[in-house]
């Protein structure tokens, strides 16, 4: 047991699934990820002093910091119900964190920017809205790379690291399988099941450079393009896996949604 805050990888659901009557689907199609939601935060532990969120929704040709100290919403979804689109999440932002996110990445040789604008995306306050409804803690949303390099996002990881000696929540956002044209259609979720099984065997390997090796092969798993056509929804994983450090992967949460194997994962206790 250390002082060090644990880090997460979870899903993030589909658009404002957890606040809406879901028509797509079976009524409760969401319940059971919006329940480990709501419970996460006592996974966390201490409340975290801040956050800070990979998102699977924001990509850019350098990583980028948001920087804003009252970010607004991004409602980057369509076609969902009207009221969707007046949800609330009026988290802070930290512009004293972001600048520290920046210098650790700098330190590390990692080169980013920062933008003052953009807001948080679906990707943030959706499942924040559920794990820290108060909305009282800063968040700073930091952005992938395009490329969607594993290695580079794991580097990433590593230089932010030590925020966790802070106090300092990471949390990839993004969802283990992610093949909307098999969603949409409603086609069976081929090799969610033996991606899964890979996926949850790697975050769990116990020797974190081996668990980092799989994770900067993973279209090596079986099913990985299936899983992930494109991958920028497991990308987020790489980067709360090099935040882990030594410490060893969990999964935390498993469900079958329309009919695909979802996991999250936690490290550090």
């Amino acid at each position: 047991m250390t002082d060090r805050t644990p880090c997460f990888y979870i899903p993030h659901g589909g658009g404002p699934c957890f606040f809406m009557d879901w028509t797509m689907g079976p009524a409760d199609t969401w319940d059971r990820m919006g329940d480990w939601l709501k419970d996460m935060s006592k996974a966390v532990g201490p409340k975290p002093d801040a956050i800070v969120v990979i998102s699977a929704h924001w990509e850019e040709p350098e990583f980028t910091v948001s920087t804003s100290a009252h970010p607004p919403l991004l409602f980057d979804y369509y076609g969902f119900p009207e009221h969707t689109y007046r949800l609330r999440y009026d988290a802070p932002g930290s512009p004293s964190l972001a600048q520290e996110v920046r210098d650790l990445l700098t330190a590390a040789g990692i080169e980013s920017r920062s933008d003052a604008e953009r807001g948080l995306d679906h990707g943030v306050f959706i499942p924040f809205m559920l794990i820290y409804p108060d909305a009282d803690i800063p968040i700073v949303q930091l952005s992938l790379k395009t490329g969607l390099d594993p290695e580079e996002h794991i580097a990433v990881g590593r230089a932010l690291a030590s925020l966790r000696d802070r106090n300092v929540l990471i949390v990839g956002s993004g969802m283990s399988y992610h093949n909307m044209a098999a969603f949409m259609r409603g086609l069976p979720p081929t090799g969610s099941v033996a991606f899964d099984d890979w996926l949850t065997d790697s975050v769990v390997n116990r020797d974190p450079i081996r668990r980092n090796e799989n994770l900067a092969h993973w279209t090596e798993a079986p099913a990985a393009r299936d899983a992930h056509p494109r991958e920028e929804h497991l990308i987020p994983l790489m980067v709360v896996a090099g935040a882990a450090g030594k410490d060893a992967g969990l999964r935390t949460y498993c469900d079958r949604v329309m009919g695909s194997a979802i996991s999250a994962y936690q490290f550090g206790e």
